[in-house]
């Protein structure tokens, strides 16, 4: 196609993901009530008043300006506009890339999608199981006669990074098999990376977090560890596929493989047919054997 085409046909794509999720987003604003106290479930709210607050023991949601209902609802709406119709869009951004793909790429990219959404979901319902404890051990540094006041904005962008974070995190193990099966880094490698591997997921739970209690990290580093030891093995079993089905698979560019100088038989001889004669050489006669020409 021609990038006139190119760009038309990517109009027309982005015009059809665009669509979906302004319709979602319409319909999640008649929602929104239910959306909020979704997302503002995780925070132990105080049930007596602000008056009647004591420490970190729980919090009041509040609005913190006049505006501040609206553009939390248009957010609120919006996030799940983009996440109820990321099967549409999704699918749009793939119709796009797809002509240009091989066989074997599609297929790759289909075992791909079909690990990399559980594996976001499981990720992003984690963080919301553990929004509540972080939430709690974070309020329970307050001290006594100070009440806790929480934006309904912060919440929603706390929320939202947590998912992130979380669900991204989860991806890390798919990213590595993906290198394995290119043939980037091998199972062994990545075995011997394991002590630097775990360092620097705790201290990515540590960082990337939006909490800073030891509850958050630890819920995100334990099961990417647990799922990174899980890639490690399926690149050991792919290596060893690999290596029965090619020997010199493992070799690099610069080493030679071993070779099979062993002879063998080569079989009845072919009769080849002569080349057809000079002109002058179509004589039958012949001197003592030999034709004139010779």
């Amino acid at each position: 196609m021609p990038l006139a085409e190119h760009l038309r046909e990517l109009r027309n794509r982005l015009a059809k993901a665009m669509l979906a999720i302004t319709a979602v987003t319409i319909v999640a604003a008649f929602y929104n009530q239910q959306l909020m106290e979704f997302l503002s479930d995780p925070v132990p709210k105080c049930t007596k008043g602000l008056g009647e607050t004591t420490g970190g023991a729980c919090a009041v949601v509040a609005y913190t300006d006049l505006l501040s209902p609206f553009t939390t609802t248009v957010k609120v709406s919006l996030m799940a506009g983009i996440v109820v119709s990321s099967p549409i869009w999704l699918y749009q951004l793939w119709a796009f890339v797809a002509p240009g793909l091989h066989r074997h790429e599609r297929k790759y990219t289909y075992y791909f999608v079909a690990a990399a959404v559980p594996l976001f979901l499981g990720g992003a319902w984690l963080a919301y199981t553990v929004m509540p404890v972080s939430m709690r051990v974070l309020l329970g540094i307050t001290p006594d006669g100070s009440a806790n006041i929480l934006p309904m904005d912060k919440i929603l962008d706390f929320s939202v990074r947590m998912v992130l974070v979380f669900g991204s995190a989860f991806e890390l193990p798919l990213l590595l098999i993906m290198l394995n099966l290119t043939g980037v880094v091998t199972g062994s490698r990545m075995l011997g990376w394991w002590r630097g591997v775990v360092m620097g997921v705790f201290v990515f739970g540590a960082v990337a977090t939006p909490t800073t209690d030891p509850v958050g990290m630890i819920a995100l580093a334990g099961p990417i560890v647990i799922l990174y030891f899980i890639a490690v093995g399926i690149s050991l079993l792919n290596d060893r596929r690999r290596a029965r089905n090619d020997p010199d698979a493992a070799l690099g560019d610069d080493e030679a493989s071993d070779l099979d100088l062993t002879p063998e038989s080569i079989g009845a001889v072919e009769p080849v047919a002569p080349s057809r004669a000079l002109p002058e050489q179509a004589t039958t006669e012949r001197v003592n054997g030999y034709d004139d020409v010779t």
